[in-house]
């Protein structure tokens, strides 16, 4: 896309769901951008959102994804769809991108696990659903963020620990008790 700035043109590289949610030529419009410095080009590439934004950083940390990568990929998997197939290890649905193959698809799901929740959200319940949850244990409140540190501290991992205390919260209400919670999550791991 080029993109008019007071009267200089800027190519901008967007994906195609930011293409898609901007407004008609010659409106005014607001993107957030990630310029990447080459030892031979410069590239500005643009978000319609944070969270794209945020997954495109996190995509190219990736050995093997560039910038051009994780627009494609991006272009097919929105963030949310994106994190729910990095936690699920659906490959099939990584390898959908152009430029990603098999090899690239399964070094994603592995290496961006752990990210993706913090991306705010929890791996998959075991009937295949996806819990979306807060992306840090300091955006929970009272219990819940105390059963967090609970499971955490008896060696679960985070996004399983988040996983976990979110279902069991959704199940028992806001006002559910530490111990309540405490112990639900442990049942929605054991299950």
């Amino acid at each position: 896309m080029l993109i008019d700035v007071q009267g200089v043109g800027y190519q901008v590289m967007v994906s195609t769901r930011t293409r898609a949610a901007l407004p008609a030529r010659g409106e005014t419009a607001s993107l957030l951008t990630e310029l990447q410095v080459r030892e031979d080009h410069w590239s500005l590439f643009g978000f319609i959102d944070r969270a794209e934004r945020d997954w495109f950083r996190t995509l190219t940390t990736v050995q093997g994804v560039g910038g051009k990568v994780a627009l494609a990929i991006l272009s097919v998997l929105a963030p949310d769809q994106l994190a729910r197939a990095i936690l699920a290890q659906d490959k099939a649905s990584l390898a959908r991108a152009d430029g990603v193959g098999p090899k690239l698809a399964a070094r994603l799901a592995t290496e961006l696990k752990d990210k993706a929740a913090a991306h705010g959200m929890a791996p998959a319940a075991p009937t295949g659903t996806v819990i979306s949850v807060p992306p840090a244990v300091a955006d929970l409140v009272g219990p819940a963020e105390d059963a967090v540190s609970a499971l955490v501290n008896l060696g679960y991992r985070r996004p399983e620990a988040l996983g976990a205390v979110a279902t069991a919260q959704r199940k028992l209400g806001d006002g559910a008790a530490l111990g309540e919670l405490i112990r639900a999550g442990l049942k929605e791991i054991a299950s």
